[in-house]
């Protein structure tokens, strides 16, 4: 589903969205696993792993969660990274009740926020499904995952190409519901004038490339029809895992508010099955949740939040143990 929008009445300022979102369950896997919320102002991607339909359990209730947030409804422009970093440890601690600790689930996203009437992008990660934004031509990853391969590729142990085919490359270091590590990283990224923001889980990165995920991106005017084509694209790749993408353009930077006409993609709730299991990394099995507290979100401007996890591509994946990084403020532009 797709749509233009203003901002409701009383909103500070006139960002216009555009969204498109959708998901396939692939050409192997059996149950759709992955999740997805578009509805402003929130934009998210939960992809599922331990299969026996835990998987997709894991992925709707972190959705679910998220979607009940006062904060992240009607259009708010609120949440802060502490409000959401609380909101994704009531989803770990849910998914954690209603799956004995067996499954779990990676998520990344944006939640337009503004202060002092100037528009941000708060863009948050737990795993290895990824938030990407197109802007002035340019296309970049803002998230980072949480994965065994990311970490050997900062290390220099292994090249981008390598991590690829790398035999650990399933292995995630964070996840809501499984591990001991599940507080998110956050960025704030101002929004400029044309932004296209890409969330989308590892079954689409996992089979393009970026350079793949750039053309489509840049060549195609409407958000739902660049979804559509990078899900296609991803099918013919291979189709491995599922495939879900949210695609969202930003306008009217500064503009005068307007109404609100965005057209809400509610969360899918597959008919026709989900993925197969995901075999746990030993690591998982004695997983203690954590205690840590959320990072502070100064009043008079927009901070860097902190935490991370990550999922690998496509295939069956696992969970490890492991620590964050910190919070960011970036400018693009």
């Amino acid at each position: 589903m797709s749509g233009d929008a203003g901002p409701a009445d009383g909103r500070p300022s006139g960002v216009q969205l555009a969204v498109g979102a959708g998901t396939d369950r692939g050409l192997r896997r059996e149950l759709n696993e992955d999740d997805f919320l578009a509805t402003d102002p929130l934009f998210a991607v939960a992809d599922g792993m331990g299969g026996h339909e835990a998987g997709e359990v894991a992925s709707q209730e972190c959705i679910r969660t998220l979607g009940q947030q006062p904060f992240l409804t009607g259009g708010s422009r609120e949440a802060t990274a502490s409000d959401l970093q609380m909101a994704l440890r009531r989803a770990d601690a849910r998914i954690r009740e209603l799956t004995n600790a067996r499954a779990g689930t990676t998520v990344s996203g944006v939640v337009l926020v503004e202060e002092r009437a100037v528009p941000y992008w708060l863009v948050f990660n737990v795993g290895d499904s990824r938030t990407y934004c197109l802007s002035q031509g340019t296309l970049r990853q803002i998230s980072v995952d949480h994965s065994e391969v990311q970490e050997l590729v900062d290390g220099g142990f292994i090249t981008a190409e390598q991590a690829l085919v790398h035999p650990r490359r399933h292995v995630v270091t964070r996840a809501l519901g499984a591990g001991s590590e599940i507080d998110a990283d956050f960025w704030l990224v101002p929004v400029k004038e044309g932004d296209r923001i890409l969330v989308c889980s590892d079954g689409l990165t996992g089979e393009l490339s970026d350079s793949q995920l750039h053309g489509i991106l840049s060549t195609l005017h409407k958000p739902q029809d660049a979804v559509d084509a990078l899900i296609q694209a991803a099918l013919r790749a291979g189709g491995r895992d599922n495939i879900t993408a949210i695609v969202l353009d930003a306008s009217n930077i500064g503009g005068p508010a307007g109404t609100d006409t965005l057209d809400k993609t509610e969360p899918r709730h597959h008919d026709d099955g989900d993925t197969l299991p995901r075999a746990p990394h030993p690591a998982a099995a004695a997983a203690t949740q954590p205690t840590t507290q959320p990072a502070a979100q100064p009043a008079a401007q927009p901070a860097a939040v902190e935490t991370a996890t990550t999922k690998p591509p496509a295939g069956d994946t696992a969970v490890q143990d492991h620590a964050g990084t910190p919070l960011h403020e970036e400018n693009h532009g």
